[in-house]
Formats: C-alpha cells, sequence, structure tokens
C-alpha cells in the first residue's frame, strides 16, 4: 500500500543553544515524507519522559547518536509498512517496544522525532495541513491561539539575578491576533529603549527575553508595565502579566523553604503563596505558572484555595504533560490549568491523552516550546488543531520563537473565518462558570 512506512531516516541538528538534537524523515512508499525535530528543556521536571544523551566527549556530552541509532535499528524495523494513518498503532508499537514509564531504554527524543515525522506524513499522504489533520483525528473546534510572550528572562534561562524564570505578556485584552502579535513587538521593542536608558544590559536569555540584572522581581514587573504603557496600550485592560517562577528551582528540599536570591529571603510555601498574592493585588498578572515545587502537594491545595478563583494556576512540572499526573492533580484540586509539552512524555497520542483529559475536566491549556527549541512548527499546528487557545512560545525576537508566530500567521491567512481566542479558555475564568 501507498499509504505505508518504506523507511524512517533520522540525523543530528542543532538546536537554539548550539546544543545536538535530533531529526527525523519518515518515508512512504509513495514517496511522500514528513519530517520532525525535537526541542529540550533547560528547566526539567522530575518526572519528564529521558530525553537520552550519549554523555561521551562529542559535544561535551550532549550528542544523540545513541537515540539515533535506536530510531534506525529499533524503531525502523518495528514500523516498516505500517499503516502511516494509524498514528495510535505507531506510538503504542513505540511504547511497548520501550517498556519503560519514563522511555529510558530509547529514549523520549528518539521517540517523539519519530511519532510527529509520523503525523506530518500522514497529513501529507492525506492532503490537508498539519492542523487540520489533528483536527481529524481529535475533532473540536479550531481557533487561533491567545499568545503568551516572554519578554524579560531569569532563573534558569538567564544568568541574572531575576527568580522569576519567565515575565510574560499577555494580551487576552486584544481581540485580533495579527494586533495581539503587533502590541507584544511594540512592547518588546519598547522594553529594550527603557532599559537601555536605565543602563541595563539589553543581552536576551535563552527565549529570546532581554535578562538584564534587577533589583528584584517587583522591578521587572515595573518596567514590563512601564514599556505596555508607552507602547500605547493599558495594562489590566488590553494587557495582562503571566509569570513562570518555576519554583523548584527555588527550593531547598531539606529544610523546605523557597530561596529568593533578589529579596534574600527563605520563603515557606505559605509564606510564597502570600508573596504571590502581594504580587497579584499590586500588579495585573493573570497566570502564574509552576508556583510550587513539584512534590509540594499541599502547597498547591493551598495556593488554589487562595488564589485559583482569580489567577490561572498553571502546572508544568507538576504535571509534566502525564495524563497519570494530571489526573492526581484534578482530584486534589491544585490547577486550574496546564501547560502541554510535547518532549515532557514523548509520542504525539499520549499528548493529546492529556490534552483530552485536560478538555474533559474544563481546565485552560496552554502549548509550549522548551527554551532550547528548533525551527519546527509543529506546536503552532498542534494548538490550533487541538484548539487549546493558549500558546507560550517564547519572544518576539530569534527565528526560533519567531517561526511559531509566523505559522500562526499563515494558518490565519489561509482559514477563512477562523476564531480567535478569548479569555474563556484561562483556566481561572473557567473556574467562574
Amino acid at each position: 500500500m501507498n499509504n505505508t512506512i518504506k523507511s524512517i531516516q533520522a540525523h543530528q541538528i542543532l538546536d537554539s543553544r548550539g546544543n545536538p538534537t535530533i531529526e527525523t524523515e519518515v518515508i512512504l512508499k509513495n514517496n511522500i515524507r514528513g519530517r520532525a525535530s525535537v526541542p529540550s528543556g533547560a528547566s526539567t521536571g522530575e518526572y519528564e519522559a529521558i530525553e537520552m544523551r550519549d554523555e561521551q566527549p562529542s559535544y561535551l556530552g550532549k550528542s544523540v547518536n545513541k537515540a539515533i541509532s535506536n530510531i534506525h535499528s529499533i524503531i525502523q524495523p518495528l514500523l516498516l509498512n505500517q499503516n502511516i494513518n494509524n498514528i495510535q498503532l505507531i506510538d503504542s508499537l513505540m511504547i511497548q517496544a520501550d517498556g519503560t514509564i519514563n522511555k529510558k531504554n530509547i529514549g523520549a527524543n528518539a521517540m517523539l522525532s519519530v511519532s510527529l515525522a509520523c503525523v506530518r506524513a500522514a497529513s501529507a499522504h492525506n492532503k490537508q495541513y498539519l492542523f487540520e489533520f489533528i483536527n481529524t483525528l481529535y475533532p473540536s473546534p479550531i481557533s487561533i491561539p491567545i499568545p503568551m510572550m516572554n519578554i524579560l528572562n531569569g532563573g534558569s534561562h538567564a544568568d541574572n539575578t531575576v527568580d522569576i524564570q519567565e515575565f510574560m505578556i499577555f494580551p487576552i485584552g486584544i481581540k485580533d491576533f495579527k494586533e495581539a502579535l503587533q502590541a507584544g513587538v511594540e512592547i518588546f521593542h519598547t522594553l529594550k529603549k527603557i532599559l537601555k536608558k536605565k543602563n541595563y544590559n539589553t543581552n536576551i536569555g535563552d527565549e529570546g527575553g532581554f535578562a538584564p540584572s534587577l533589583q528584584n522581581n517587583e522591578e521587572a514587573i515595573e518596567i514590563i508595565l512601564e514599556a505596555i504603557i508607552k507602547a500605547g496600550y493599558q495594562p489590566g485592560k488590553q494587557v495582562f502579566i503571566a509569570l513562570d517562577v518555576a519554583a523548584s528551582e527555588l527550593y531547598n528540599n531539606i529544610d523546605k523553604t523557597y530561596y529568593l536570591k533578589s529579596e534574600d529571603k527563605h520563603f515557606s510555601s505559605n509564606h510564597l503563596i502570600d508573596y504571590y498574592s502581594s504580587l497579584c493585588s499590586k500588579f495585573p498578572i493573570i497566570s502564574i505558572e509552576d508556583g510550587l515545587d513539584e512534590n509540594d502537594w499541599t502547597g498547591w491545595k493551598n495556593l488554589y484555595s487562595a488564589l485559583g478563583d482569580t489567577i490561572q494556576l498553571v502546572g508544568d512540572d507538576l504535571t509534566v504533560t502525564n495524563s497519570d499526573r494530571l489526573k492526581q492533580a484534578i482530584t486534589c484540586q491544585t490547577i486550574n490549568a496546564i501547560l502541554i509539552k510535547l518532549n515532557q512524555i514523548g509520542t504525539f497520542t499520549e499528548t493529546m491523552q492529556t490534552i483530552n483529559l485536560a478538555k474533559k475536566n474544563n481546565l485552560g491549556i496552554i502549548i509550549s516550546h522548551r527554551s532550547g527549541e528548533t525551527e519546527d512548527t509543529f506546536i503552532a499546528d498542534l494548538a490550533v488543531g487541538c484548539n487549546a487557545g493558549q500558546i507560550k512560545t517564547g519572544s518576539l525576537c530569534r527565528t526560533d520563537r519567531t517561526s511559531k508566530y509566523n505559522q500562526l500567521l499563515r494558518i490565519l491567512n489561509t482559514v477563512k473565518n477562523i476564531d480567535y481566542a478569548n479569555k474563556s479558555t484561562l483556566g481561572c475564568a473557567k473556574n467562574k462558570k
């Protein structure tokens, strides 16, 4: 049959940090091809699927030749002659062959590159756009997601004194994607001018946001608000603030406290929740991601009780795109939104299972990049095809980030009358229904 897999070819490419990653091409018997590459995270959750690295002198231990070998020697024989339209079977065959919970035998990076390349090959075979094919597999309305734009970096994404990992502008009060993107660009460039005027460094971090050393986290928010206003937009009405704290990076497992270096203070879970409450009362913050450590379940329940009705509380390291972790988070009432990262779980099918579980439980859904990205734009199509409503793909510079925004613009120009998501997609908004 022409729609079956003829061969799988993988090779090593470089990600946005200059580290090796995998690009895989799946070739069908009719010579239709699908290609995909996988990203890599810096701030990674303890429960993520395993990214296989060689840990040899090549590329300072970061080469991925072993994972590529697994694609050729284990995955390819397994998938030869499989019907490309049966993505669920393709993914399940790889999962069974690996035989572990965290994909340590074959490598989540190896499996994901094949899985996504198969989805692309299937969409090409069926003469559909990628977002259309995804939507055919998992029917729902489609929409262009609201972008979370990371314009100031701290934590493990930057070499500076800022504790919070990401400060994002979130234009949920602007009712058109093109205008929202324009606002993001204008605010980003205005922020650069402000930082220069204040004699702050304007170098950028891993995700394209500026990475100055500031006095504390509040100053970061204040400078962003100044940029929003000077660019001609209204904070708290058109543009809001979203934070990714990445609190697991701040947590001391011995004394069970969170250390904020810029404040030179140790916080208990409850004191850190009070700190967030104070920030939210002072500033137009609407979303907080990974506000507490990935194992601090009691703290998360308290955070949800304190802020869950008014603030989108996003699980990332807590849930790692894993349906079992998400079930626990839902049962414990800890979050009202989830971050979705394909490489945290390792296959397209498992990613969609987690997305559908989140939808069933009325959670907000944010499709996300990683700090080490490639120019692959799969997540843009995924966000549209599954009607996620929100996307997080970095700042307004660097091709590895802007390529996703550009793909959303292409989709917007391709599909007539496609809806733009609105604030009802936020987890906190859903709680109020």
